[in-house]
């Protein structure tokens, strides 16, 4: 099984099959309209401006499960992505990332990566209390703990790296450079 299995539904219901992403980097993302890390959308359009070029992708998949911070339908996410923040990569429908209704491919990228902690950022102190309430075991298992994590997907499908929404966007970006 690899990232190419998998197929995945668009901003219009539309089936779409990410092996049509192969040969690309990919940097998987579930994102939120309404979080304290939303503001992240800024930074990952200039990386996609500077490396969609170089051959990167990144996917957008809005989540609602955490604190109900992607509401709204398909339609209001995308005008809101492109009118407040110009985003031009693409973006999914709004899925689950985590439980009995998460999708397939958020299965698959929680299964085979480990939490990596939240650091010591000043988000991290706040995000720390308010997922162990949600997820006293948070620190063992997969499972996303917040809207902005991101995956590094190489250009043969493997999963490079998994990054907290509390990992600076610089990190991410040399990472993906390297990559690249």
């Amino acid at each position: 099984m690899s990232i190419y299995d998998f197929k995945v539904k668009a901003q219009d219901d539309s089936e779409v099959s990410l092996s049509d992403y192969k040969g690309k980097v990919l940097l998987i993302v579930n994102t939120a309209t309404g979080c304290g890390f939303t503001p992240q959308y800024d930074g990952l359009q200039d990386m996609y401006e500077l490396h969609q070029k170089d051959g990167l992708e990144i996917l957008d998949f809005p989540c609602n499960q955490f604190k109900e911070q992607a509401p709204g339908s398909d339609e209001e996410i995308h005008f809101f992505c492109t009118g407040r923040y110009g985003i031009t990569f693409p973006r999914f429908s709004k899925i689950d990332v985590n439980g009995e209704n998460a999708i397939p491919l958020y299965r698959y990228l929680t299964t085979n990566t480990t939490f990596g902690g939240f650091g010591k950022s000043p988000m991290s102190l706040i995000l720390k209390p308010v997922v162990k309430k949600m997820d006293p075991d948070y620190k063992n298992n997969g499972n996303i703990k917040w809207n902005f994590t991101k995956f590094l997907i190489d250009r043969n499908g493997e999963i490079i790296a998994r990054f907290e929404p509390t990992e600076s966007l610089d990190n991410v970006k040399k990472k993906v450079e390297e990559v690249l």
